[in-house]
């Protein structure tokens, strides 16, 4: 069944060659609420492992946290109205797409890693591993859908825009 909705890639969902991954809402859900339950547990009630938040004062945690929330936000933002305000007909590789592949997924795992970095929990990195295998493996997915439908449109925009990380200095 195809989907109906833009893939964070820049595709609309109509235009689909395949589908999304086989339960992806499902395995996102699921990855939030492993996520936040560790995170909730290790952070207020066990504190198994956040030593290292009392060797970074919490203003500089909350400041760090927030900065780093805002910015996944607004990636999430820009990528959203990329994909479904301007309802695109083809490939995106201009606006935020032209710095990085993946900038709606990139928000999400930067902004799981606001919420880590606000109390220093060691043991969230699990959960924050997991979503980031997640979305890696959607991105991956929907990648290859790309590849089919653009062919050597898409091969040339991967060769020159990142998947994750953008490049500091565009070229």
């Amino acid at each position: 069944m195809e989907s109906q909705r833009l893939s964070s890639s820049g595709m609309r969902g109509s235009e689909h060659v395949g589908s999304e991954i086989r339960y992806s809402h499902l395995l996102q859900i699921l990855c939030m609420i492993f996520f936040y339950s560790i995170w909730i547990l290790d952070s207020f009630a066990l504190k198994t492992s956040t030593f290292l938040a009392e060797l970074v004062p919490l203003p500089i945690r909350l400041a760090c946290s927030i900065s780093i929330i805002a910015v996944g936000s607004i990636l999430i933002s820009k990528a959203h109205r990329k994909l479904f305000e301007e309802k695109p007909s083809d490939l995106i590789t201009d606006g935020i797409f032209a710095h990085v592949r993946h900038p709606m997924y990139l928000g999400i795992i930067i902004v799981y890693l606001g919420w880590l970095i606000s109390t220093l929990s060691l043991l969230t990195l699990i959960p924050w591993i997991a979503v980031v295998a997640l979305y890696s493996k959607m991105a991956d997915h929907e990648e290859k859908q790309l590849e089919q439908k653009f062919g050597s449109r898409y091969a040339e925009y991967k060769k020159r825009v990142p998947k994750w990380i953008p490049k500091l200095k565009p070229s």
